[in-house]
C-alpha cells in the first residue's frame, strides 16, 4: 500500500534498486509470471557493478591506493547505467537542434486503456507515438494556425512518481515551422503554440480510430483485466466511453533557448522508473522512496519490484523518436533549409545562447560517441578521474579482474588498499 506524508529524509542512504532486487527478486520470480525482458532486467540490475561481472582494479602508481571498478550491465532500465548513454545521445542531438524556442507538450492516455496497453505494449506504445506526432504535425501545417512544419523529439514515459502505470509521451516541439515552398521560417507566438483543447480532441479521434482498426484486423491481444474486451459489444462500450472523455494534453511554456532544451532532454531522455537517489529506506514496513514535494511512498519489497517491472519496455523498442524537421529523413534537406533561414536572421533575433552553441559545435572536433568513460568525463566536467583520489599525485593504472563465481545475491570484494 502506498502512503504519503512527511518530509523526505535530509540525507539519502546508499540503498540501491539492485540491492532490493538481490534480496527479494527470487520471491517475485516465483509469484509473478514475468516476461523474458523482465527477467533479463532483473538479472542485469542484480549483477550490475558487482564482482559477479568482473571488471578492473585501479591502482595508483604513486601511493598504491586501490579502487575496484566493476563492469556495468549497460541495460537501459538500470538506474546506474544511464549517464554515459545520456551524455553521448545529447551530443548527437546538439548537431541537429534548431536555435529557436521549444515548447514542451505531454500527451497522456486515459486510465481506462491501461489493462489493454499492458497486453499490447509494443503495438499501443507505437500508436501513442504515431497519433501524438500526427496531431502536432497536422495542426502545425494548417495555414490558419501556424502554416509550417515543426521539429519534434518525443520521449515515452510509463510511470508516475509512485511507480504506477501511466503511459504518456513528452514532446519537445519547435516554436515555429518551416514553410518549405516559400522558403520561410514562421515563428509561433512565444506564449502560445497550439490550442490544448484542439490537440486533445484530434489526438483522441486519431487514437481511437486507429485502435478500432487494430481491433478489426485482429492485431490486439486480450488477457487478464482486458479479456472481456475481446467481445465486440464490450469493446464498443469502452470506445464510446473514451469518446465522451476529455483526454489530457498538457502544454508548458517554451524553454529559453537551446541550452535549456539540452538540460531538459538530459533529465528526461534516459530516465528510468526510479533512481537510486530517491530511495530512502528498505526494511519494515517496506521500501520507502521520495515522490514529490517532500512526500514519500512505502511499498512492500515485492510490490516495489512488481511496479518497477511494469515499465520494462519490449525488446528493441525505441523510446526516443523524432518527427517533422527532426526526422532522420529531413536532416540533409528541410532541417538544413531551416537552419540556413535561422542563421540569416538579424543579430539578436535568436534565443539567448544560440550563437555560443553554434560556435562551440563548429569548434568541436571530438566524437563523444567513441570516447571512453574517463575521456568523456574529462571533456564534459573537466574532472580527471585518472588522478589518484587519495594522494592527488599518481595516476590510476587499470588491470583486468575476471568475473567472480559468487552466486547471485552476493558481491565478491576486490582487494582494497589497507595502508
Amino acid at each position: 500500500m502506498c502512503r504519503h506524508g512527511g518530509a523526505a529524509a535530509a540525507s539519502r542512504s546508499t540503498l540501491e534498486v539492485g540491492e532490493i532486487f538481490r534480496q527479494h527478486g527470487s520471491v517475485c520470480r516465483q509469484r509473478y509470471k514475468l516476461t523474458p525482458e523482465q527477467l533479463r532486467v532483473m538479472k542485469d540490475i542484480e549483477t550490475c557493478r558487482t564482482a559477479v561481472r568482473g571488471g578492473c582494479l585501479d591502482t595508483c602508481d604513486h601511493c598504491g591506493h586501490q579502487v575496484p571498478a566493476y563492469a556495468s550491465c549497460g541495460n537501459r532500465h538500470c538506474p546506474k547505467c544511464q549517464a554515459l548513454h545520456q551524455a553521448r545521445w545529447i551530443h548527437q542531438r546538439m548537431a541537429r537542434i534548431l536555435a529557436v524556442l521549444h515548447f514542451h507538450i505531454v500527451f497522456t492516455l486515459p486510465e481506462q486503456l491501461r489493462s489493454l496497453i499492458l497486453c499490447n505494449r509494443k503495438v499501443l506504445y507505437d500508436l501513442l507515438f504515431k497519433t501524438a506526432s500526427e496531431t502536432l504535425l497536422q495542426l502545425s501545417q494548417d495555414p490558419k494556425l501556424l502554416g509550417g512544419q515543426m521539429g519534434i523529439t518525443a520521449v515515452l514515459h510509463t510511470w508516475t512518481r509512485q511507480l504506477e502505470f501511466h503511459p504518456h509521451v513528452h514532446c519537445v516541439v519547435t516554436a515555429g515551422g518551416l514553410q518549405a515552398v516559400e522558403d520561410r521560417w514562421l515563428d509561433s507566438s512565444p506564449d502560445f503554440l497550439l490550442s490544448v483543447r484542439v490537440m486533445s480532441r484530434l489526438f483522441r479521434g486519431k487514437f481511437l480510430s486507429a485502435l478500432q482498426d487494430l481491433y478489426d484486423r485482429g492485431q490486439l491481444e486480450f488477457a487478464g483485466g482486458c479479456s472481456d474486451l475481446a467481445q465486440p459489444a464490450a469493446f464498443r462500450r469502452l470506445k464510446d466511453k473514451l469518446y465522451q472523455k476529455e483526454w489530457v494534453v498538457h502544454a508548458k511554456k517554451p524553454f529559453a533557448g537551446p541550452e535549456h532544451v539540452f538540460r531538459y532532454l538530459g533529465r528526461y531522455t534516459h530516465r528510468v522508473a526510479i533512481s537510486n537517489q530517491r530511495l530512502i529506506a528498505a526494511g519494515p514496513p517496506g521500501v520507502t522512496f521520495a515522490t514529490k514535494d517532500g512526500k514519500r511512498c512505502t511499498l512492500s519489497p515485492e510490490e516495489f519490484i512488481r511496479r518497477f517491472l511494469l515499465h520494462v519496455l519490449p525488446a528493441g523498442f525505441t523510446k526516443i523518436r523524432h518527427y517533422g524537421l527532426y526526422a532522420s529523413s529531413c536532416v540533409k534537406t528541410k532541417l538544413g533549409q531551416a537552419r540556413r533561414l535561422l542563421s540569416d536572421r538579424a543579430p539578436g533575433s535568436s534565443p539567448p545562447g544560440a550563437a555560443d552553441l553554434c560556435s562551440r559545435l563548429q569548434a568541436e572536433d571530438k566524437d563523444l560517441s567513441a570516447l571512453a568513460f574517463l575521456e568523456l568525463m574529462l571533456l564534459l566536467t573537466q574532472v580527471d578521474l585518472s588522478i589518484c583520489p587519495r594522494c592527488g599525485i599518481g595516476r590510476m593504472r587499470r588491470t583486468h579482474v575476471p568475473p567472480s563465481t559468487a552466486p547471485r545475491g552476493t558481491q565478491a570484494v576486490l582487494p582494497e588498499d589497507t595502508s
